[in-house]
């Protein structure tokens, strides 16, 4: 049951984002006291880094939203477990600042205690959208 929950999470949080919904209302099953984890250039970017609490997301759908425009987004799979959805896909972003085109695969592990998301963790290619980042 609970792998049933999990998949509407992740698909929830998928079509908030993809939807223009408020970061807000996005972040509502998200933990007050949340783990929001990018791995990579820290500094580039705002929402690379590791941060803490329910604001962390928040802020993540803000920045994205004025700092880059999706060119493409796709979602191959959506992986689930008793305590985790994983959102497997492939996007390209244009950086406004730069107006050049990143493109990476993504892994999006969302860890869920209790149907509240505790964790967030984004893999991609950081590296390359850093280097998209600087002018």
């Amino acid at each position: 049951m609970r792998q049933d929950q999990n998949v509407a999470i992740a698909q929830a949080l998928l079509e908030g984002i993809g939807g223009g919904r408020d970061p807000a209302e996005i972040a509502a099953p998200f933990a007050t006291d949340l783990v929001f984890e990018i791995q990579g250039d820290d500094g580039v970017l705002p929402w690379v880094g590791k941060k803490f609490g329910r604001e962390a997301i928040v802020d993540f759908i803000r920045e994205i939203r004025v700092l880059t425009e999706p060119v493409t987004f796709e979602v191959e799979d959506i992986l689930v477990s008793e305590d985790r959805a994983a959102i497997i896909g492939s996007l390209e972003t244009r950086i406004k600042a730069t107006g050049r085109i990143t493109a990476t695969q993504f892994a999006i592990i969302v860890t869920i205690a209790d149907g509240v998301v505790t964790r967030f963790q984004m893999l991609e290619d950081s590296f390359n959208v850093s280097n998209a980042a600087r002018a």
